[in-house]
This record gives structure tokens, sequence and C-alpha cells, in this order.
């Protein structure tokens, strides 16, 4: 299922998105912005995660992964 939204963007966004669809390299406007916005959801998701393991370390032996994680990750962004 999907639903019909409208929004406003930049020129220039509206631009590469245009041009990005005029190579064949996207089927359409829409599925480029599905794509990003997929790829949004993910880090997101993975920004939570990594909080979830800065907060309460992890469980085994990732403790060198969460530390860097938390060295290298902008939180809240």
């Amino acid at each position: 299922m999907s639903t019909q939204i409208t929004v406003r963007l930049p020129d220039d966004v509206v631009a590469f998105l245009d041009d990005v669809v005029s190579t064949g390299e996207e089927a359409s406007r829409a599925a480029l912005v599905t794509k990003a916005l997929q790829r949004e959801m993910r880090r997101w998701a993975a920004l939570r995660d990594a909080e979830v393991l800065r907060e309460k370390g992890a469980a085994d032996d990732l403790d060198e992964l969460v530390a860097w994680t938390a060295r290298n990750v902008e939180f809240g962004d």
C-alpha cells in the first residue's frame, strides 16, 4: 500500500531528482525519494541501537565496537 503526499522541495533537490531519473538510474522521483527515506530510517534505527549500546554497554565481547561508536557517531542529529 502507498499514500500520496505533497511536499515542497528546494529547486536544486528537484533538479537532482530529475537528473537521476533522466539517466535511468531510478525509475521515478518517487522511487528515489523512497530509497532515500528508507536509508534515513535505517540510519535512525542504527543510531538508536548505538545509543542503547552506549548507555547500557555490550552484553558480550562488543565492548570495543561500543566504545568506537560512542566516539565516532553523533547522536541526536
